[in-house]
């Protein structure tokens, strides 16, 4: 049975002598707004959900390429491949209505039936353009009924930044000292971050996303970081300190996400108040 009532979700998450989201046209330097404000996209926080909902042993369509579980070597070839009962005819609007597609993919890839994506992909190589025919191939869009915000810091962050070399010998017998390889490694020193999210019945339906997908989002958010380890992020540098649940008693909600939203203030020591809005009662879970 798909989702019957609307969620409004929030992150509350602390950063501490670590990089939490680098970006690579700023020579991977933690992410800022104009004012200072640091800054985790939505893209990467939806990275770290899907690794979560890959642990916990659900199939995910978008992998990243240190965590393929399937061999697959691109997402088109995932799409295609037999085993999951799609095949490439399911991309030929011929012989596959997209509507089964769609179905198809949302039943196998969790992922999927929750955040959607977008299957496109080209007509193949000399196959002549035929009267109401796209030659561009195929595309079929799939909206998924949870979304999630780019988090941002409750202050401005402070960055700091710190050269680093490397001294290696990369190749021959190891009897030379290879020149030092000079570097930037970036890092905020201390933060608290909050993102915002929402769940919608009425996509839902469309995809099949369900009560227990949503327990399942459930019991991730609050370990969102777990496993994330890395040089970057270090064991115990990101931590969430709560998740704010709001799930509403009607398909549409009783309020707009917005004002929902704006009943959370967070403070910069992490603390947080809430303004309770009549007949909406939040759960506030401890993170993990």
């Amino acid at each position: 049975m798909s989702l019957k009532n609307k969620i409004d979700f929030a992150i509350i998450f602390s950063v501490k002598n670590a990089n939490p989201n680098g970006d690579p046209l700023n020579g991977n330097r933690p992410r800022t707004d104009y004012d200072g404000y640091g800054e985790v996209s939505d893209v990467c926080l939806k990275r770290k959900i899907r690794d979560r909902m890959q642990d916990a042993g659900y199939s995910i369509f978008v992998q990243s390429d240190d965590r393929k579980t399937d061999g697959m070597p691109s997402l088109k070839a995932r799409a295609e491949d037999a085993t999951y009962g799609l095949g490439k005819d399911a991309f030929d609007s011929k012989k596959t209505a997209p509507e089964k597609t769609a179905k198809m993919a949302c039943e196998k890839w969790l992922d999927v039936r929750t955040f959607g994506q977008l299957f496109a992909f080209k007509s193949g190589k000399g196959k002549k353009k035929e009267k109401g025919e796209s030659a561009d191939g195929v595309s079929i869009p799939i909206r998924g009924p949870v979304t999630i915000q780019s988090a941002f810091s409750v202050e401005p962050v402070s960055v700091t930044s710190i050269q680093i070399t490397k001294s290696v010998s990369g190749e021959g017998d190891g009897s030379k000292r290879s020149s030092d390889t000079m570097g930037m490694k970036h890092r905020v020193d201390k933060a608290v971050y909050v993102t915002f999210g929402s769940m919608s019945p009425q996509l839902a339906e469309k995809t099949g996303f369900s009560n227990e997908d949503t327990e399942v989002i459930k019991k991730i958010l609050p370990k969102l970081f777990e496993g994330d380890e890395s040089s970057a992020r270090p064991a115990g540098s990101m931590t969430v300190e709560k998740v704010i649940w709001w799930q509403h008693n009607s398909k549409s909600g009783q309020y707009s996400s917005a004002r929902v939203h704006n009943t959370l203030k967070v403070n910069p020591d992490g603390s947080y108040e809430l303004n309770n809005l009549d007949g909406l009662e939040p759960e506030e879970i401890d993170g993990f």
